[in-house]
């Protein structure tokens, strides 16, 4: 694995190229990421050069630079900023001569985040993770216990949203915190659903929605059309 070549674009911005060589690989395969941060991932036969596979990505810019210009921007978080989370909008304000971070009101939509201005975004990264990962077991709660995973975990993944292992094992990506509720909810049931059909057949879908409810095609299409939009901030 090596990252050390970069690909500048037309705008002048220099992106990582992440290079994977893979045995019993037969063709060269680019795969632009947006987030968590912009990267151009390659693999690569092992007789297949560095000097050919930073031609065939310059043969490719027009495509790569599309889905760059596509992506959404990464936005900072500041004191005074208000964003939505868990199903709500929540006005963030520091204070640093606190050391904890807190609700200020009881309906949660003001929380005063502490400690130095250096550590403000990664306190209120860590405060809302933390926030989904009581959500997420509160859910996971309303259904009968035989659906309930073995163990709950959480993740930063670009790929997927959520996962279950044969041995009942469930992760999800913490940023379904900036979904709307019912969207967070139906990734939840989706995997809880996989405790009994480790499968996407008619028998695992017709699973979820008796667990969902009615909406689940909706949450769906939200996702499916919204979802980069979940790693805006961090």
């Amino acid at each position: 694995m090596s990252s050390n070549e970069t690909f500048v674009l037309s705008n002048g911005m220099s992106v990582p190229v992440v290079i994977e060589t893979r045995r019993g690989a037969r063709n060269v395969t680019l795969r632009p990421k947006t987030v968590p941060r912009f990267e151009i991932h390659i693999s690569k036969p092992w007789a297949t050069s560095i000097t050919f596979v930073m031609k065939f990505i310059e043969s490719k810019r027009k495509w790569i630079e599309k889905i760059f210009d596509a992506a959404p921007a990464h936005e900072h978080i500041k004191s005074g900023d208000v964003i939505e989370f868990l199903g709500r909008p929540v006005e963030i304000v520091h204070n640093p001569q606190i050391r904890g971070n807190k609700y200020l009101n009881s309906d949660k939509t003001m929380l005063c985040i502490g400690g130095g201005a250096d550590m403000f975004e990664r306190r209120v990264r860590d405060f809302i993770r933390d926030e989904f990962l009581v959500t997420a077991k509160e859910i996971i709660r309303t259904t009968p216990r035989e659906f309930w995973p073995t163990r709950l975990g959480l993740r930063d993944t670009t790929s997927r949203w959520g996962s279950c292992s044969s041995n009942g094992n469930i992760s999800l990506s913490w940023r379904l915190a900036f979904a709307p509720y019912d969207v967070m909810r139906y990734v939840i049931m989706h995997e809880l659903a996989h405790r009994k059909h480790m499968d996407h057949s008619a028998e695992f879908w017709a699973t979820v929605g008796q667990l969902y409810g009615f909406g689940v095609e909706r949450a769906k299409r939200w996702l499916t059309k919204n979802g980069a939009t979940l790693h805006k901030y961090f």
